[in-house]
């Protein structure tokens, strides 16, 4: 790893023997729960200072030891995910053994800057922007308030999408958002009674979603891979919008930001995004726990599959989707022990899966319509159908797929994701200067400074991972700090292309600056 630091410091403090927030914990908190857990985040209990951690390390410790936070539904042993948000073994034993041992700070000096928090978009402007009207939640105390808009594009003629980027209008309140791609306008908005889930026609699919922490949805767009989804002339775009309980009275107006690829770009493989596998002929009756399945198949070619998006509602328990090929083999796509309807996204696989020819798509959920199910929205429990309505029920599985080529399961699809992420604005108002950016072998972070200042900087992923730490807690002997960075990890490890952060801690002051590999 190389790493050229054209001023000179001194290195103040040292790691202890015990883990302490400033140089083992709070790291953690960055990558895996700050996304939501910040100022103008979803969550009201921010979580990026010692001062907000340490008093409610108790319940912390029940979040972690119960898999309760971070929120990431899927069982990783079953399938690996792209961008995958859940809390390593290492990870909780590191957080529960600093809260057994009193969670000490540390030397605060050490506390690494903060990763970057966007207030806007990420991917910056795109080719079309779709937005909801603005719109006042009726969440009152104890009701959630389920919402849907159908918008117009106005597009003239067919596109093909690359990226999708949603933007809440008001973070704080948008617990989640589900947009769909209506080609014929079929769908109406819906505003009325706050329990509007799901749309109304079979050919409006679901293509991407939003919930807070989630990455924006980024196709492989450079060789040797280019991914598209076809958006027709006239479509709309229908969003599902749900706000939380108390929201009541905040406004908000969330759009999507599309990115198209040009009109004669070539090359360009077709993703598909629909519910190949939902079930409309169930029956849930009171007070029991009910199994009910579905399958799509078999093929009759062969299919490469992107992701697996599953759907309940309310009285949803668990779900499970698999594919079982004509030499039964079993395809393993996706597994959530407990399914909770507010953490709801598309699972992009870390690779790619062939489906062969003759391989059958299966789906199996539970549901639990008792008075255990504390979500039960009926009190006395009712028998309950399938439906469109949030107090319904559906059954359904969502993917992205596409016709198979040879060595589509050989595919990363995080780091060839990841580097789609091109064209970013820099920010302009930084004290930052990045040059080359992008770069491809190394670029030099320059930015002025003065004898006796603290700095430390760190390269963060789009996750808010750690990627490289280039200096910590250093004292500065010069008027301006200039630090090659090589495109490694602290590891030493070549980093994937795509978009990166530097962000600099300078006598407690945050800076920031956006990094594209190419």
């Amino acid at each position: 790893m190389k790493k050229l630091l054209l001023f000179s410091f001194t290195f103040i403090g040292f790691a202890s023997q015990a883990q302490t927030w400033s140089d083992d914990v709070a790291s953690i908190f960055y990558a895996k729960c700050a996304q939501c857990h910040h100022a103008g985040g979803i969550s009201t209990t921010p979580l990026t200072t010692y001062s907000e951690v340490n008093p409610i390390t108790t319940a912390i410790a029940s979040y972690v030891t119960n898999d309760k936070m971070p929120p990431w539904p899927p069982n990783n042993s079953y399938q690996q995910y792209s961008h995958n948000r859940a809390l390593s073994s290492t990870d909780k034993t590191t957080i529960l053994n600093w809260i057994t041992n009193g969670a000490p700070e540390g030397n605060a000096a050490n506390t690494p800057p903060l990763p970057v928090f966007p207030t806007g978009s990420l991917l910056g402007p795109g080719d079309l922007e779709v937005q909801i009207p603005k719109y006042m939640s009726k969440a009152q105390v104890g009701a959630d308030d389920y919402v849907c808009f159908s918008v117009p594009t106005g597009l003239a003629s067919g596109k093909k999408i690359k990226s999708v980027e949603v933007i809440p209008g008001n973070r704080a309140i948008v617990h989640h958002a589900l947009i769909f791609l209506d080609p014929n306008g079929s769908e109406v908005t819906d505003t009325i009674g706050g329990n509007c889930s799901s749309p109304s026609n079979q050919n409006t699919k679901l293509i991407a979603g939003y919930t807070p922490g989630s990455s924006p949805l980024t196709l492989p767009c450079n060789d040797p891979l280019k991914l598209g989804i076809s958006m027709p002339a006239g479509s709309h775009i229908y969003f599902n919008m749900h706000y939380p309980a108390g929201s009541f009275g905040e406004y908000d107006s969330t759009k999507v930001i599309f990115h198209f690829y040009p009109d004669n770009e070539t090359g360009i493989r077709e993703v598909f995004a629909s519910d190949l596998i939902q079930n409309w002929n169930f029956t849930l009756p009171a007070n029991q726990v009910t199994t009910v399945s579905g399958q799509y198949g078999p093929t009759t070619s062969e299919f490469s599959l992107l992701s697996v998006f599953p759907h309940q509602h309310l009285l949803g328990k668990t779900m499970k989707s698999f594919g079982v090929t004509a030499a039964h083999d079993t395809l393993p796509f996706i597994e959530l022990p407990q399914w909770d309807f507010h953490w709801q996204d598309f699972y992009f696989f870390k690779h790619i899966i062939h489906l062969p020819t003759g391989t059958t798509l299966k789906g199996i959920g539970t549901y639990d319509n008792t008075t255990n199910n504390l979500d039960n929205p009926h009190n006395p429990p009712i028998t309950v159908y399938p439906g469109l309505n949030t107090t319904d029920e559906m059954f359904i599985f969502y993917y992205h797929y596409m016709v198979y080529q040879t060595g589509d399961e050989n595919y990363d699809m995080e780091a060839l994701m990841n580097a789609g992420l091109k064209d970013i604005p820099l920010n302009k108002e930084s004290i930052i200067s990045v040059a080359p950016n992008p770069f491809n072998e190394s670029t030099s972070i320059s930015f002025p400074s003065k004898n006796g200042d603290h700095l430390t900087v760190y390269i963060y992923d789009t996750q808010g991972n750690v990627i490289n730490k280039l200096c910590s807690n250093s004292v500065v002997n010069s008027d301006k700090v200039t630090i090659n960075w090589d495109g490694t990890s602290t590891e030493g490890t070549s980093v994937h292309k795509g978009l990166y952060f530097v962000s600099i801690n300078l006598n407690g002051a945050l800076y920031t600056q956006r990094i594209i590999r190419n």
